[in-house]
Formats: C-alpha cells, sequence, structure tokens
C-alpha cells in the first residue's frame, strides 16, 4: 500500500473508508483544521508556560560513578 500511494501523484491515496485508491481532496478528505489548530494552540501555551515561569519541576540529576564494566570472557 506504501509503495502504491508513493507513486500515485497529486492528492491522489488510499481512502481507507471505501479501500480504494483516488483523489482524496475530491472525496472530502482532508486534515481536520481544527485538530492541527489545537495541537499547536497547546504546543505554544506549553511553550510559553516555561518562558514564563519563574520555577520549573525536574528530577535531580543523581549522584554516584560510572556503572562497572563487563568482565572478560574467557571461554
Amino acid at each position: 500500500i506504501v509503495e502504491k500511494v508513493r507513486n500515485l501523484e497529486g492528492a491522489n491515496g488510499l481512502n481507507a473508508s471505501s479501500g480504494d485508491y483516488e483523489d482524496l481532496v475530491k472525496a472530502g478528505i482532508i486534515d481536520a483544521a481544527k485538530v492541527t489548530r489545537s495541537a499547536l494552540q497547546n504546543a505554544g501555551s506549553i511553550a510559553a508556560l516555561f518562558l514564563t515561569t519563574e520555577a520549573v519541576i525536574a528530577d535531580a540529576p543523581e549522584e554516584g560513578g560510572a556503572p562497572a564494566g563487563m568482565p572478560d570472557m574467557d571461554f
């Protein structure tokens, strides 16, 4: 399916509902603008929160040396 869709031109693709390969725009299958807008707004909101807050909760780095290496494997 992926190879066939890659070889199609324009807005053609697989209509998963009908199983046909067709022009998706003419079939009315388009990206949901509300979902895309909502995702961008949420990402911007989180970025603004990090920029304007005076503190961020994060895990403290653990103190300790490097873990021991693997022992020699003599057979």
